[in-house]
């Protein structure tokens, strides 16, 4: 990918070091759920789930309601979701290798971990972030949380409609 092509909104919005640190938000929220680190590919599902306002705001208040509940009530997202994990594939990968590189992300071929130790710094950084950013950072939290109670990676991107 040739970043410098990219119009001025792309590389803000779809800058490595903020889709990491919604990477990492979604990794701490499966952590607080689940004994195991967010499964690779589910880490793909992130920035679709959270960056597309429309998705983001479809999305329910609480884990209650079931990822599969929820998808059935939102027929188009579910169409439209597979090719917004397709274009957001390569930002996905280039915030999971930015966030190993700089200690935010543990990538394994498995998973992706959240490095604990960056917690504060996260939380000071976003707190100097405008509204919508924070509140994409809540859902990203709160999609790692859904999905560790949904059930496997295979379970998740079934459900969703999309394929590693």
């Amino acid at each position: 990918m040739q970043w410098s092509s990219l119009p001025e909104e792309v590389r803000a919005l779809l800058s490595p070091s903020f889709c990491a640190v919604m990477i990492w938000q979604a990794a701490v929220g499966y952590r607080s759920e689940s004994p195991d680190d967010l499964p690779f590919n589910c880490a793909f599902l992130v920035l679709p789930l959270v960056l597309h306002r429309e998705t983001r705001e479809a999305l329910p208040r609480s884990t209650v309601t079931s990822l599969a509940v929820w998808i059935e009530d939102n027929p188009l997202l579910r169409a439209l979701l597979p090719h917004y994990a397709r274009e957001l594939a390569t930002f996905s990968r280039e915030a999971i290798l930015f966030g190993g590189r700089h200690g935010l992300l543990t990538p394994s071929p498995s998973s992706v971990g959240a490095s604990t130790g960056m917690a504060r710094r996260v939380a000071t950084v976003l707190r100097q972030t405008s509204e919508e950013v924070q509140q994409c950072t809540k859902k990203a939290e709160f999609v790692g949380k859904w999905f560790a109670k949904a059930g496997d990676a295979f379970t998740v991107m079934t459900v969703l409609g999309v394929r590693p």
